[in-house]
């Protein structure tokens, strides 16, 4: 299984025109694959959609979006708004649960590290040993490496059902010694994150 991540930049006060464009786009969209999740930023870069999908590989992901572009409803009709994409594909960890749709939200943190070369393996390792005790706490929507896109990347993205949760959620990790697992901070070089709301249509909620 691997992800496809996309983040738009759009033009500012555009996010209700853009949600519904998409939205009525995807109707059309979905019958050749379906979301993984939609989301606005909310806290972070302002103006930014991420919408996620998944694929069993990256021929499958070919396929599906060389079918869909025939299609006359897709994509969809933003592209009056865009003023910046990004596109990066992450492997997640086969330890990771798969991301399916439901509601474990509405507030997900998306957290974007840069990792010294190499050291990806043993962050895995480390994540492994200490995700289930993590995962009482809240929920891990999706955690891997970026296989094409930005050089050593390493994203996750974690559910919680408020602002408030998330901080106590964090603390408790902390205060218990179940996160973050050891030897992290030895191997990152930067770190960003940013707070995401899901569009009405969003799979994930």
């Amino acid at each position: 299984m691997i992800y496809e991540i996309r983040t738009y930049r759009i033009a500012p006060r555009s996010l209700p025109e853009v949600e519904k464009r998409f939205g009525e786009g995807y109707e059309a969209r979905k019958k050749y694959s379906e979301l993984t999740a939609f989301w606005h930023t909310e806290v972070g870069p302002l103006n930014e959609i991420v919408h996620v999908w998944g694929y069993r590989d990256l021929a499958e992901r070919a396929r599906i979006r060389a079918e869909a572009a025939k299609d006359p409803n897709w994509p969809p009709k933003i592209g009056e708004f865009i003023r910046e994409m990004r596109s990066e594909i992450v492997a997640p960890f086969g330890f990771i649960p798969e991301a399916r749709p439901g509601k474990i939200g509405p507030i997900f943190e998306l957290r974007y590290y840069t990792l010294k070369p190499g050291t990806l393996p043993e962050l895995a390792k480390g994540w492994e040993a200490a995700l289930p005790e993590r995962m009482k706490l809240s929920p891990v929507v999706l955690a891997g490496g970026v296989e094409f896109g930005r050089a050593n990347g390493f994203v996750h993205i974690w559910a919680y059902a408020s602002l408030d949760q998330r901080a106590q959620v964090r603390a408790e990790a902390v205060k218990k010694g179940v996160w973050p697992p050891p030897g992290g901070g030895d191997r990152l070089l930067t770190q960003e994150n940013k707070i995401l709301l899901p569009a009405a249509f969003s799979p994930l909620q």
